[in-house]
């Protein structure tokens, strides 16, 4: 293994300077809307590479490669799907939170439904996000695990307590200016690794040409081969416009780990800016990451994953082959230097999930509790749940060492599970005057009962598995057909 003492020490005056920029960057909190909204007064374009951040986890840098490894550039269909999502939320969502000054994602349901159906909203969200970034988490673990030798679990535990180190200190604005710096050290990572792979080629783009693009690798654009096919096969045009703008109306205009960002613009303007701006550059950085996969694939001539060696041993996932690349085939200190950008991408997600699920907890849970008898002690009580929750995400993240499939496949099938419900339910808010929280609580939860069925028989091998762009698109429309249903009921 190539790695060195100077690597080493890259990462760890990394890890040191975040937490620090970080804690400096918070400035003075004195309530709990300071430190979850940021006092609405982050610019926009911070606030949209806050976003990019966010959703560029580990699984983007280690999980994308390798799915192009395995498959080609498909997913950009996907991508194409999630800018035409954010532009719907710019148009639908984001005028509904700013004309009600909402402080979560969930308040409109309140407004809308009523208390319990906020409630109910918040806590499926806070499941949601466990079992998620859970398997963030452990994507993570997988280079660390690489170049220390350390069990998947310490090294779940040490990036996790770093994370929480500034979360907990300076709060949301904490979170987004270190996003802000972590966006541009992993994309520098990204095109070093890219640099390197083709230098490391005998005959550069024409090793790529002869290898990769005669094995189809650069193929984007997929039509299903049959009706059957347009559901259960793999990433199709048609997929990847209508579910991915679902899945993008869902996480970004319904989950709070993205809205919360939103919220801290000055304005719906700036808000709707960050938005629709962000989903333009993570298309740019899913081209980038399938991208190195193709050029790994070059690398290792087409070799079978699993017949690739490290140290002596065979990798079992996909998602290895790039951390395997960095820490064996890259030069002294580069190697530090991507391994930097890789734990970039992951800290500014899990500080961002760390924040978000605690401040559905105050605002959305815990609001008017007798405990909170001030600003000061709503504020001490956002940073115990910050505390709270990252511990519970660190332990969920040791349940997916055994998961095979790669992790950015599996990662949106569990938020799906839930993200069709959710815009199903804040849609019908919207679409459907009459329905009321009886019709709200039956046709989420309906969602999520057909959805989690959907995620659970193909893993018994009762019905063939869906492919995941379709799942928040299903879970809207059963929203639907259910509303109807109940609403018709109550007429006769």
């Amino acid at each position: 293994m190539n790695f060195s003492t100077l690597d080493y020490l890259i990462i760890l005056i990394y890890l040191i300077a975040v937490a620090a920029i970080g804690i400096l960057s918070s400035g003075k909190q004195t309530s709990a809307t300071d430190y979850f909204l940021g006092s609405k007064k982050i610019p926009w374009w911070a606030v949209c590479f806050s976003v990019v951040a966010t959703e560029t986890s580990t699984l983007t840098f280690i999980s994308i490669p390798g799915l192009a490894y395995l498959t080609n550039m498909n997913f950009l269909q996907l991508a194409m799907g999630f800018i035409i999502g954010r532009i719907i939320v710019a148009v639908i969502f984001i005028p509904r939170y700013y004309a009600g000054n909402m402080e979560t994602a969930y308040q409109y349901l309140e407004n809308r439904f009523g208390s319990p159906m906020r409630k109910y909203a918040s806590v499926t969200f806070i499941v949601l996000r466990i079992f998620a970034d859970g398997v963030r988490l452990f994507t993570t673990a997988i280079p660390v695990k690489f170049i220390t030798g350390l069990g998947y679990t310490e090294c779940i535990l040490i990036v996790g307590a770093i994370t929480v180190v500034y979360a907990y200190v300076g709060g949301i604005k904490a979170v987004i200016w270190t996003d802000v710096i972590q966006m541009f050290i992993y994309t520098f990572g990204a095109a070093v690794s890219v640099y390197m792979i083709l230098e490391l080629l005998p005959g550069g783009w024409n090793d790529v040409m002869k290898v990769s693009a005669s094995a189809g690798k650069f193929e984007v654009f997929s039509f299903p081969k049959s009706f059957a096919d347009l559901f259960t096969g793999g990433y199709n045009l048609i997929g990847g416009l209508v579910g991915g703008a679902f899945l993008a109306m869902a996480s970004h205009g319904t989950d709070q780990m993205m809205v919360q960002r939103l919220l801290t613009c000055s304005d719906k303007r700036s808000s709707q800016k960050a938005v629709v701006m962000s989903g333009v550059i993570v298309f740019m950085q899913f081209a980038v990451f399938l991208f190195i996969g193709v050029l790994l694939y070059t690398l290792y001539n087409g070799a079978d994953f699993k017949s690739l060696v490290m140290n002596g041993k065979n990798l079992t996932k996909s998602d290895e082959i790039f951390p395997m690349f960095i820490v064996s085939s890259l030069p002294t200190g580069v190697a530090g230097l991507i391994v930097a950008g890789l734990l970039s991408a992951s800290m500014s997600t899990l500080s961002s999930v760390f924040n978000s699920l605690a401040s559905t907890t105050i605002f959305d849970l815990m609001k008017g509790n007798k405990r909170f008898t001030s600003d000061a002690a709503v504020l001490k009580y956002s940073r115990l749940a910050t505390l709270f929750w990252a511990f519970v995400i660190m332990c969920t993240g040791l349940l997916f060492e055994s998961e095979t499939n790669p992790a950015v496949d599996f990662a949106l099938k569990i938020q799906s599970l839930i993200y069709g419900g959710l815009l199903g339910v804040f849609l019908i808010g919207v679409f459907m005057k009459k329905a009321d929280l009886r019709t709200a609580l039956i046709s989420y939860t309906t969602a999520i009962v057909f959805l989690i069925l959907l995620f659970v028989l193909p893993k018994a091998g009762i019905i063939p598995a869906l492919n995941l762009t379709w799942f928040t698109f299903f879970g809207v429309v059963i929203s639907f057909i259910t509303a109807f249903a109940v609403t018709s009921a109550r007429k006769i």
